[in-house]
């Protein structure tokens, strides 16, 4: 890995590898290792903001695109909400998101999904997979694909995490490494924040742990000394990642935050789970997935998104101005996504059903071309009336953002699997 230098000093060049062997990644302000100089946290800072990042805030049940990006105000389908004006001339949005509607040159949106599916389960996994699953392949889905191309093989935090605490969707929204296997495995939080297995065993110190992890390491590298061997190396490595992963935990205690940036976030779990989501980004963590459910508005759409759109529009502004301001947004990407959008028609209980042929999400910050807009439906929302996108187009664009070859081909066996489907390709409208 090449080293790079931050000032022209080369008493200042910094080695990534030594740095997260080291500990020093708690630097970046959740004192992992107990580093609080402010020299240490800025050099942290630093080399946070040369990683790219993808933060999914996935919208489970199926965000309304009519109550979002995508308003129809005065036609049969559009509902009880106005649309509003933007920062971004001729783009407008649902009047439930004015704080979005204030940043909206930072966000692209794609306003022209088609996906098909309209089955929970079957389309979480389409659209985090970017494909159809296949009976004879494990495919992974862009979370982990995101964790094995941006992460680092010795990082002392995870490459993977996905918090997901509410209980409907669950199942079907949880992450898959497939057949990348165990090593790219997102670390799931669905009942505590705090990651489970990480303490040490009852009876056994902090020095303690350290004197075995000496002793290990000692023998280990007297054992490798002649032989040189690359398993004996991952064995290694292995070691100093759990290491690292063990005093990981500080990053999701929102303790460590001032109670001014966790009021900022809000107190909703929403936020605060955002509040999470940034706090690993600033540590490091390449990919991070901060579930938001109970978005399937069979019964009362207009009064459950009026509170959940409103908490959306808060949420969201305000990670998209924190990310901003401690120069993290250019290089993380944040993508608002659902399994589906909903019908354009309201039901006979004021609720709008499963839609997934005319419907929208949102890409923000790394590799985005800040206020375009992409594609566009008929006046009533039923169809694509331009610039139809599927869900490997999306996940060809996540990738392409962060610049991740999405042709790139892994291999099972003999058999050659790109990164994301060979149909599809990265949305240019929208990528900077």
């Amino acid at each position: 890995m090449a080293r790079k230098q931050f000032c022209g000093s080369p008493e200042h060049t910094i080695d990534r590898r030594l740095f997260l062997q080291g500990g020093l990644a708690t630097a970046l302000g959740v004192g992992l290792a107990g580093f609080e100089a402010p020299g240490h946290a800025l050099l942290a800072s630093e080399v946070a903001k040369q990683k790219k990042h993808v933060l999914l805030l996935w919208l489970a049940g199926g965000a309304s695109q009519l109550e979002t990006w995508d308003p129809k105000p005065g036609r049969p389908t559009g509902g009880p909400f106005k649309s509003i004006s933007t920062k971004v001339p001729g783009v407008q949005i649902s009047e439930l998101l004015p704080k979005m509607a204030k940043i909206m040159d930072r966000v692209a949106l794609v306003r022209s999904l088609d996906t098909k599916i309209g089955d929970h389960g079957q389309a979480s996994t389409l659209m985090q997979l970017g494909r159809r699953p296949a009976g004879e392949v494990a495919y992974p889905d862009l979370g982990a694909i995101v964790a094995r191309e941006l992460g680092e093989r010795d990082s002392a935090v995870p490459e993977y995490v996905s918090i997901y605490q509410a209980t409907e969707g669950q199942t079907s929204g949880r992450p898959t490494s497939g057949f990348l296997g165990g090593r790219y495995a997102a670390m799931s939080l669905e009942r505590s924040l705090r990651p489970e297995n990480l303490d040490l065993p009852a009876g056994l110190s902090e020095q303690e742990h350290d004197e075995r992890e000496h002793l290990r390491q000692y023998l280990s590298d007297r054992f490798n000394k002649a032989r040189d061997s690359a398993e004996v190396q991952g064995y290694n490595s292995a070691y100093a990642r759990v290491k690292g992963l063990m005093r990981s935990d500080a990053l999701f205690d929102l303790d460590k935050e001032p109670a001014s940036v966790r009021d900022r976030y809000g107190k909703t779990d929403f936020g605060q789970h955002a509040l999470i989501g940034r706090r690993l980004i600033e540590a490091g963590v390449p990919m991070v997935k901060v579930a938001r459910a109970w978005w399937d508005s069979h019964h009362d759409n207009h009064e459950s998104h009026r509170e959940l759109v409103s908490e959306l529009d808060h949420v969201m502004s305000t990670l998209i101005l924190d990310l901003e301001e401690r120069g993290l947004l250019s290089s993380t990407l944040i993508v608002t996504l659902s399994e589906f959008g909903r019908t354009p028609g309201i039901n006979k209980d004021a609720g709008r059903d499963h839609f997934a042929s005319a419907w929208s999400c949102s890409l923000t910050g790394c590799g985005i071309k800040g206020g375009s807009v992409h594609g566009k439906t008929d006046a009533n929302g039923n169809t694509v009336a331009e610039g139809k996108v599927g869900a490997g187009d999306v996940t060809a664009t996540i990738f392409k953002g962060v610049g991740i070859n999405p042709k790139k081909t892994y291999h099972v066996g003999l058999r050659p699997i790109p990164l994301s489907p060979e149909d599809s390709k990265p949305i240019a409208t929208v990528l900077a």
